[in-house]
């Protein structure tokens, strides 16, 4: 399944901090809002994310555009003209798969997004999140929404409830955007599918944010750094999370290792992040390519979200002094023990260090972990991890 993050607007409201740079990119602390979006939807199992960009879009694209984040691919497109959130949304319809997901790149929702992923609807209605508007209420689009029976969403003046900005489609929503020209989701595309009861709607209700307003703008500059530090678990791979089969690249070689699957389940994903850092020198050494290994560690994160386990980036080193292929024969400091996998992590993440631990199989492990100043336990005790000081 794809993901569309629509980061066209302008931001009208806010101006001031949009003048050299488009919404999305607006900085909150040290990262760009969009870095916490990706970084949160990249956990799950999507093949794609197309931005679609607007005003400054080639801030947008020069930052992201033909990258990956743990393994799922990033295209950004820009606008010629200006064309809304439906019109835009058109540009997609003879690539995007037949499900996909869109949502808004000024806001933020702690929402399992497998709800939606797995969502069984055989009618093919569209759906909705919704939350509670308690901060927003000076926001006229879809701001007064009920939930009827079967999920149906209609218009109430007595609710509280308002768009969340994330949807659910398939591809019979371009049968309510028939052309490339300017049309909004919020006023014109959403309103006719709860007229024509084709919209159905999840309530959530855990935190959520929306930069659109100076105040919560200057609010999520507070606490959104706060809210994403958390304690990290960094994790070495073959011997520790699999059996090691010696340079594991084969997809029908993948057998995880029970004791740590079911520590992981015991971890709430929402408190503590995951990631995977590993010596992959088979790579450099020609044993197997760099697309094996991505198809390896794709399959890899699919069978783990089936655990309900969530691995939130994978970073991997291919060189090595005796390598075969030249541009991976090297020494390197991402390579185990050296900590430089984990020193991006650390700038890449809010990582809360002390409470961090890392869990591997062997000295090299042991000492990439003294050497990030990270406390380290042997895939063998693991039964020792008390997993409630992560809680």
């Amino acid at each position: 399944m794809d993901l569309v993050i629509l980061a066209g607007g302008k931001g009208t409201r806010i101006s001031k901090y949009t003048k050299n740079c488009p919404k999305p990119l607006i900085k909150i602390g040290k990262l760009r809002f969009l870095d916490y979006l990706i970084a949160n939807i990249c956990k799950y199992n999507f093949k794609n994310i197309y931005i679609l960009c607007g005003y400054k879009g080639e801030q947008i694209k020069k930052k992201y555009h033909n990258k990956q984040k743990n393994f799922v691919k990033i295209k950004c497109i820009i606008e010629t003209k200006l064309l809304g959130t439906a019109g835009s949304l058109y540009q997609l319809k003879n690539i995007i798969s037949k499900k996909f997901i869109v949502v808004n790149g000024d806001s933020f929702l702690e929402f399992d997004f497998n709800k939606l992923i797995n969502y069984r609807n055989s009618n093919s209605q569209q759906i909705m999140c919704l939350v509670k508007n308690k901060n927003y209420l000076s926001n006229k689009k879809l701001s007064n929404l009920k939930i009827l029976k079967k999920n149906q969403v209609n218009f109430s003046n007595k609710s509280m409830l308002m768009n969340a900005g994330i949807y659910r489609f398939d591809n019979k929503i371009f049968n309510y955007i028939k052309e490339k020209k300017y049309l909004s989701l919020e006023e014109n595309v959403m309103p006719d599918l709860i007229n024509n009861r084709s919209l159905k709607g999840l309530e959530c209700k855990n935190f959520f944010l929306d930069i659109g307003t100076k105040k919560n703008l200057l609010l999520s500059k507070k606490i959104l750094p706060i809210y994403f530090k958390k304690p990290a678990i960094f994790l070495d791979r073959d011997g520790t999370i699999n059996y090691d089969k010696g340079y594991t690249y084969k997809i029908k070689d993948l057998k995880f290792k029970a004791n740590v699957i079911s520590f992981l389940q015991k971890i709430n994903k929402n408190k503590v992040y995951l990631f995977i850092v590993t010596n992959q020198a088979g790579i450099g050494k020609k044993y197997f390519t760099i697309n094996q290994f991505f198809n390896f560690q794709i399959n890899m994160k699919q069978e783990l979200i089936k655990k309900n386990i969530f691995i939130n980036d994978v970073k991997f080193c291919p060189f090595h002094p005796k390598a075969k292929i030249k541009k991976y024969r090297k020494k390197s400091g991402y390579r185990k023990p050296g900590m430089l996998m984990i020193g991006e992590i650390l700038k890449e993440w809010y990582i809360d260090k002390k409470k961090s631990i890392f869990i591997g199989n062997s000295k090299v492990d042991h000492e990439c972990a003294l050497n990030a100043g990270i406390k380290y336990y042997d895939v063998n005790e693991i039964g020792k991890i008390k997993s409630k000081k992560f809680l």
